[in-house]
């Protein structure tokens, strides 16, 4: 027992919660404590009088006897730790962390100290390979990651792919704050935010969702999309930033927009222009049957002048369907850069002496199938609009070449397939547009000039001609840099064979066949009546489709032509020829319209074949129609 006073050190080794063992100098064990129970499943007894060694991974045995070895060295009285694998009594490898020293005395004895530390480095190998695998997640990870200290804003850890988009190297990013990267006009905004992070106005624990602009090391500004989230990094505060370049995304969203704001505009001015033109087909109609019955020259002159304003109305209601793509096109194959070359003279009068003009032309043909008329009326509007952008003069350039589009040019033309075109570009050196006027240029009635110098038709024009013709015009512009518009036609390889002459149509006339005239116009349909009656022939009128077949299966004499509106409610003016062509072989057709699309007029009907009156027309103008379709 021990005395008054004194520790009783049995108790304390047996009631320690490691394994305490004696071994002699061979490695034997002499003594081990209870805790051998919890430690390795033994009892005491069992292991008392045994080598440590026997119960030691094989392959570590060298270097327990090593150790042991060297904590008999008066030297290494306090050995460093040492982790081992011990086998317990269900044959399980337990990893222990022992360390010991030789007791004082003549006798090689070693106390160890013996911890059961397989728990604690399983839990450390899992929390190893976690943060393994939590590296491998930020590093490899395709968007830009990020964490900042949320006190001073500088950025502490970045992945490969922030280093990529963003310019920066990987240690020039850890010597900025998250200031460098956020353009001047949003850094009391970015302020704000960290503020109602640092005061928990914005949840620390959830994922935060905001849209900005960043900017990268070149100085290129762009939107992104940021998830962001408050942790611990290093002990400290920090902000876990997940960063997607949105730009591209707006880009479409926004050609989307203006896409679907131009095709309602198209839409509406379309339905404007054929209701136009069926008004301004009576004003001229009537206007010309009135001109030879005044005798007074007052008379003819206000005429004259009303007959002017009708025509100009008419050109109007012209340039809105042809932005609408409700245009009749007569499409040709044709060299772009020989339309360009022909031009070239009266394009260098209509552009001024105080305007360089310079015309480089693609040195192979640049063949594409459009309107050859409508191409000329491309270049001569965005030559005039060129012009006009160099009040006091300047450098205007055309050029064509014959070019090829990826998939990865045709960002700003989700429209286009990619393959091959004819560009014809038209630049100057004039003011140049903001990027609030590039978004409308093409607008019908959108103008930048003074009032009475131009109706804002030109560039909507083009528009319309270069869309229907299944092409595409990108606009390049800056303020106080010029303007580039770029055309893009698709490129076809050959020429058509040259068409066979033709005979021209003979002067208006009259004649004395029977026409069946359709028109749903009431007064429209009453004028066209007078015209061709005053020319002789025998008129049949109805207002619709149906009323037409009805009245064709009345007439038991034989009818020469069908005159009919195109676009007509519940029947065609197609569908109406179709169905009486099958009841009346060898009928002519005659198509006038307001408007219509050429998919619609040629469906079903042959283009050599088809004989067409654009409205408004006037009244010798349909004769001579009506004459050439009967003598085809």
């Amino acid at each position: 027992m021990p005395t008054s006073g004194s520790p009783d050190y049995r108790a304390l080794v047996e009631s320690a919660s490691d394994l305490i063992a004696l071994l002699d100098g061979e490695g034997r064990i002499l003594y081990v404590n209870p805790s051998a129970r919890r430690v390795l499943g033994h009892e005491p007894h069992e292991l008392e009088g045994r080598p440590a060694f026997d119960f030691v991974r094989p392959d570590e045995v060298d270097a327990l006897r090593e150790r042991l070895r060297r904590m008999l060295l008066p030297a290494d009285e306090e050995a460093a730790p040492v982790e081992l694998h011990f086998r317990d009594r269900k044959g399980s490898w337990r990893r222990l962390e022992a360390s010991g020293r030789r007791l004082s005395g003549p006798d090689a004895r070693i106390v160890l100290s013996v911890r059961d530390v397989t728990r604690s480095r399983r839990a450390e190998h899992v929390r190893l390979r976690s943060e393994e695998h939590y590296q491998a997640l930020f590093e490899g990870n395709p968007f830009p990651l990020w964490v900042y200290d949320l006190g001073t804003l500088r950025f502490l850890a970045v992945n490969d792919s922030a280093v990529e988009h963003y310019g920066y190297s990987r240690e020039e990013f850890l010597e900025m704050t998250i200031r460098d990267i956020r353009p001047p006009d949003e850094l009391d905004r970015l302020e704000e935010d960290v503020a109602a992070v640092r005061t928990g106005a914005i949840d620390p624990g959830s994922w935060n969702a905001a849209h900005w602009r960043h900017r990268k090391k070149d100085g290129t500004v762009f939107e992104v999309e940021i998830r962001s989230s408050t942790l611990s990094f290093g002990g400290w505060p920090a902000r876990l930033v997940l960063a997607k370049d949105v730009s591209a995304e707006r880009r479409l969203e926004e050609q989307l927009r203006q896409a679907q704001r131009m095709e309602a505009v198209g839409r509406l001015s379309a339905g404007v222009a054929h209701d136009f033109n069926n008004l301004l087909g009576i004003i001229l109609g009537y206007g010309a049957l009135l001109r030879p019955r005044l005798g007074g020259e007052w008379q003819r002159a206000k005429l004259a002048e009303i007959m002017k304003a009708g025509e100009r109305a008419a050109g109007l209601t012209r340039q809105l369907l042809t932005f609408s793509r409700k245009q009749v096109m007569q499409p040709a194959v044709l060299d772009v850069s020989a339309l360009v070359a022909d031009l070239g003279r009266m394009l260098g009068r209509l552009v001024g002496e105080d305007v360089e003009l310079v015309i480089t032309l693609s040195a192979d043909p640049g063949w594409v199938r459009a309107d050859p008329g409508q191409v000329e009326q491309v270049v001569m509007n965005l030559v005039t609009n060129a012009r006009d952008a160099m009040p006091r003069g300047g450098r205007l350039t055309l050029a064509t070449a014959n070019v090829v589009l990826g998939e990865a040019d045709l960002g700003d033309a989700p429209s286009l397939a990619a393959g091959d075109y004819v560009c014809l570009a038209v630049s100057d050196t004039g003011v140049g547009m903001d990027a609030e006027t590039r978004s409308r240029i093409f607008e019908p009635f959108f103008t930048t000039k003074e009032l009475g110098r131009g109706t804002g038709l030109g560039l909507a024009t083009v528009y319309g001609i270069v869309a229907q013709s299944g092409g595409h015009i990108r606009p390049r512009s800056e303020v106080g840099r010029g303007t580039t518009l770029e055309v893009f036609l698709p490129r076809v390889e050959a020429p058509a064979a040259p068409a066979e002459p033709g005979h021209p149509p003979g002067p208006g006339g009259g004649g004395s066949e029977t026409i069946l005239l359709v028109e749903d116009d009431e007064v429209l349909r009453e004028l066209s009546r007078e015209v061709l009656a005053g020319g002789g022939y025998r008129v049949i009128c109805a207002p619709s489709g149906p009323e037409a077949l009805a009245a064709a299966g009345r007439c038991t004499d034989r009818i020469h032509l069908l005159c009919t509106d195109v676009v007509m409610m519940g029947m065609s003016g197609r569908e109406l020829s179709e169905e009486l062509a099958a009841l009346r072989p060898g009928l002519r057709v005659l198509f006038t319209s307001g408007y219509t699309d050429d998919a619609v007029l040629h469906h079903g009907v042959r283009e050599q074949e088809m004989v067409f009156l654009q409205k408004p027309f006037a009244p010798d103008a349909l004769l001579r129609k009506v004459r050439q379709a009967l003598d085809a």
